[in-house]
């Protein structure tokens, strides 16, 4: 059985899509933190975000289980394989547990998670003032988190893309077909 040599399209449009999204939820995030004037546009914003990135990241992996990311590159030192493995799971883990955590939060503060028009999702827990100040704590918390995961990321991308120069970046960043590809 040959492996593919990169994602699949689906992998890619959902990767590229979420960048995109978790990006302005940061960005979002980090402007809510700092201004009571646009406070409610923003938090009006980030609730379908967050509720759109829980189910994107669910279509991913999903994806990725039924079409497995192709390998690594051979040469690949065992700790960077190990690093890429770990970064990629902290990554899923935080794409799933942030739009939760914020959906949890809001239910103990008894704060309706308008999605859109008169959509409203079910509270999830029961309303409790200290449990929604740790979980916003925690959502602070995992937002950080989040934001040096992409650094990491995105520092080992370039790594592939322009000093290894392997098949690393190419197989996320690629939009070529891989017909035209092979006739370069």
């Amino acid at each position: 059985m040959t492996h593919p040599t990169r994602f699949n399209l689906p992998a890619r449009l959902l990767h590229w899509s979420m960048a995109v999204l978790i990006l302005a939820m940061l960005f979002i995030g980090v402007a809510m933190v700092g201004s009571l004037a646009d406070y409610g546009t923003l938090v009006a914003l980030h609730r379908p975000l967050g509720l759109a990135i829980l189910l994107l990241a669910i279509l991913r992996l999903a994806n990725r289980w039924r079409r497995p990311p192709p390998p690594l590159p051979v040469d690949l030192p065992p700790w960077q394989r190990r690093a890429a493995q770990a970064l990629h799971v902290a990554l899923y883990g935080l794409m799933l547990a942030m739009p939760l955590v914020g959906w949890a939060m809001l239910s103990a503060a008894r704060i309706p998670v308008a999605v859109i028009g008169p959509l409203v999702l079910p509270s999830i827990l029961p309303q409790d003032p200290m449990l929604y100040a740790r979980l916003r704590e925690l959502h602070t918390v995992l937002a950080y988190g989040l934001f040096g995961l992409i650094l990491a990321h995105l520092g080992a991308a370039l790594l592939h893309g322009l000093i290894r120069q392997d098949s690393v970046f190419s197989s996320m960043a690629s939009w070529r077909s891989q017909r035209s590809a092979e006739n370069l």
